[in-house]
């Protein structure tokens, strides 16, 4: 027995050099633990901090609509579907659940997955395969990434937010495959930059590639009442495939891809995460449509959401911190160094904010950052006493002017 846990012990060893690597380097995670709702305030390993790291960009996540709705199916549907969604998995719910999501986009059709990241993951390989290519935006999310090696497809990386590259890459690239997809981000979530869609559009159409945008970090956030970046550019009908998900403005979990009909159908047919995967129970389902009805019903929490990012970007700037190159709530302080951003997220931790440390491989070593992620559910006050301990820390470690 023992000698079988030396084994073990010498073959799982690396896994132990490699965290010790990590911690040398400032950048292992400590993940803390969270002891209560989801809202502006936390209870986190036992105290109570200032929440600046949730992506419940609207405040949803503990609505009392959402909750009383999840809570309303539970006794009529239980709580696991017990079958994916080709078998036995599709209640009533789900397909009125993407009924209401494509009216609420205005978009043809729209079908869900149980992540944003399984959306990607079962978008991309359906789409292209082994004799096709993929323009893929070179600071996208890793759920596109592992769908677009999934795929097979040659994979060519364009520079980031740039239809010139893009086009050039296309050129390069023509006659050499069967189908293309261009896919993108809408918002990138480190740096809350806004893809050009617009642009992006045009050159795809031209060269009549299929397009693909994850928009995780702008629905509920862009466009009118939280419709999206495909909204915000007023693309409706021409984006081919819209991913996006229920976990961040909506305040649930789940994922979707919207868009054009044939595609949707397709994915129902070929969608592995939709094939062989259980459904996304009911109480989830009843709480994402719930969040729809609040969306429909009044565009105040987008308005607030936006408010909020305005005032705390200004006031971050004011004091002297560099907030990067966002124009969306998502506020990067960026601090360079990965051991810098770890200490930066711990002190703040102690005047009572929790704001994690970003760093590489999320982003590029040399980009380390405090990611502050702003809600509709902050006070001006919760900003305030943020911009005070963002004050203390950066002037104790000399980031910004004492």
């Amino acid at each position: 027995m023992a000698s079988q846990e030396a084994q073990v012990s010498k073959r799982l060893a690396w896994i132990q050099d490699e965290l010790e690597a990590l911690k040398a380097s400032g950048l292992y995670n400590t993940i803390r633990t969270i002891s209560s709702a989801q809202g502006a305030w936390l209870e986190v390993d036992g105290r109570r901090v200032l929440n600046f790291c949730s992506n419940n960009y609207l405040g949803l996540a503990n609505h009392p609509r959402l909750v009383a709705a999840a809570r309303e199916v539970l006794d009529r549907y239980g709580v696991g579907p017990a079958a994916v969604r080709s078998i036995a998995g599709t209640l009533d719910l789900h397909l009125e659940l993407e009924r209401r999501l494509a009216t609420f986009k205005h978009v043809e059709a729209a079908v869900t997955f149980q992540s944003g990241f399984c959306a990607n993951l079962a978008a991309i390989p359906a789409l292209v395969g082994k004799e096709d290519v993929i323009f893929s935006d070179e600071l996208n999310h890793a759920s596109i990434i592992d769908g677009c090696r999934l795929s097979g497809a040659r994979i060519i990386r364009y520079a980031h937010c740039d239809p010139n590259d893009l086009e050039q890459k296309i050129l390069e690239a023509q006659g050499t495959y069967r189908r293309g997809l261009v896919v993108t981000d809408g918002v990138f979530s480190m740096d809350g930059d806004i893809a050009p869609l617009d642009q992006i559009y045009a050159i795809s159409s031209k060269y009549d590639l299929m397009l693909m945008v994850d928009d995780a970090h702008g629905e509920g956030v862009l466009g009118h009442g939280g419709r999206g970046i495909v909204d915000h550019f007023g693309l409706h009908g021409k984006v081919d495939v819209e991913v996006g998900t229920f976990s961040k403005a909506f305040g649930v979990v789940g994922g979707a891809v919207a868009g054009n009909s044939l595609v949707v159908e397709w994915l129902r047919q070929r969608g592995r995460p939709f094939l062989f995967s259980s459904a996304v129970p009911a109480a989830d389902v009843a709480a994402t449509i719930a969040a729809i009805d609040v969306l429909e019903a009044s565009t105040e929490l987008v308005d607030r959401l936006w408010e909020n990012a305005r005032y705390f970007k200004a006031e971050m700037r004011g004091l002297g911190f560099d907030t990067g190159q966002s124009v969306t709530p998502i506020t990067p302080i960026m601090l360079g160094e990965a051991p810098l951003a770890q200490q930066f997220s711990r002190e703040l931790f102690s005047e009572g904010v929790f704001a994690m440390a970003i760093g590489y491989p999320t982003v590029p070593k040399g980009k380390a950052r405090i990611r502050v992620m702003l809600s509709a559910a902050h006070t001006r006050e919760d900003l305030d006493r943020g911009l005070e301990a963002f004050a203390r820390v950066g002037k104790r470690l000399g980031v910004i002017a004492g």
